[in-house]
């Protein structure tokens, strides 16, 4: 820490699953983004076992945020200390841990302390500090909460596939097109009434209604965070339809000696009320299958595949239309010069 005066913020909850789950939950950060609202996309950058040091992009008040963090895990104890390396002004350093204790009942206590430095040490922006971190750990924790305490069925609600095609075409016109999100209204007919905003390069919000098999309309939306160089884009839907409760993705456009390989990946975790609740779970896909997970599992297995699948063929197509009217080179003479 700095030397202004460090300040520190403290909250608990109690959770109903053994510590040994709900650390388990806390030690997975890439999974984070399916259980933790706020949280669009973690990349791992390295990993020893213990320590890791990731990147991470949150959504905070209506403004998209990437940070790099620190963390250190200690299994046996049962605690993951963290430090974050980037700040925004008036945050000039900020660490703490999670740690996580048995409780009475198979219960845990899971605390989480923030330790932080403000420049000037101005007691209205220590303040204001202290609020976002607190309501940022009380969103953690509750969310938490609500998945650790459904554990026992947590492999079952997350849904993890990919879809794929082959393209005999350039992966830079693959990426293009799937860059240029605001054209695919008038490629795709089930969506409507298409946003998109893009506040810095590469980091696109959309909004959008879309028409699902069953003809009813959704409002839906989602940040996307493109990376060119790597052919990837990822995403988070921000306003998943029951009983979707997280959907996040990727594209990913990856050259071979065979040409082009576009793979669609999803993960989504499905909402364990709905889904006991609703009959087939069946807003997605029409037809007979299974009621309750069974049903939901098959019917969005379909519909996103269904989905995603037509967006990487209408990909492909772009790319080996463009390729076929390229004009042709006259051949050359065996003994031109070169």
């Amino acid at each position: 820490m700095s030397g202004e005066r460090v300040h520190c913020v403290r909250h608990s909850m109690e959770v109903a699953a053994p510590a040994g789950a709900v650390y388990a939950l806390l030690a997975d950060a890439v999974r984070r983004p399916l259980y933790c609202p706020p949280v669009l996309h973690v990349e791992r950058l390295d990993f020893d076992g213990t320590r890791e040091r990731l990147r991470m992009w949150e959504s905070a008040g209506g403004h998209i945020r990437s940070s790099m963090w620190v963390r250190v895990q200690h299994p046996h104890e049962r605690r993951i200390e963290f430090v974050r390396l980037t700040h925004e002004a008036p945050v000039e350093s900020m660490g703490g841990e999670w740690t996580v204790e048995e409780a009475a009942g198979g219960r845990s206590a899971v605390t989480v302390r923030h330790e932080f430095t403000v420049a000037g040490d101005h007691g209205d922006d220590v303040a204001w500090v202290g609020l976002v971190t607190g309501d940022s750990a009380r969103a953690e924790l509750e969310s938490l909460r609500r998945i650790a305490e459904n554990r026992d069925g947590l492999d079952d609600l997350v849904l993890s596939f990919e879809e794929e095609v082959r393209v005999n075409g350039p992966g830079e016109l693959v990426y293009d097109f799937l860059y240029r999100a605001a054209d695919l209204p008038d490629l795709a007919p089930r969506v409507r009434h298409f946003e998109l905003t893009e506040s810095s390069p590469g980091v696109q919000v959309l909004g959008y209604e879309e028409r699902l098999p069953d003809g009813a309309v959704r409002t839906t939306g989602a940040v996307r965070l493109c990376f060119p160089h790597a052919g990837r884009i990822v995403y988070k839907q921000t306003a998943p339809s029951a009983p979707v409760a997280a959907h996040t993705g990727e594209w990913s456009v990856l050259p071979d000696e065979h040409g082009v390989r576009v793979v669609a990946r999803h993960s989504v975790l499905l909402d364990e009320t709905v889904v006991r609740s609703v009959p087939g779970a069946g807003i997605f896909a029409p037809g007979p299958a299974p009621s309750g997970l069974e049903g939901a599992r098959i019917r969005l297995r379909e519909a996103i595949g269904r989905s995603s699948l037509a967006t990487l063929e209408l990909a492909g197509r772009h790319a080996e239309s463009a390729v076929r009217t390229l004009p042709r080179r006259p051949a050359v003479a065996a003994d031109s010069p070169r």
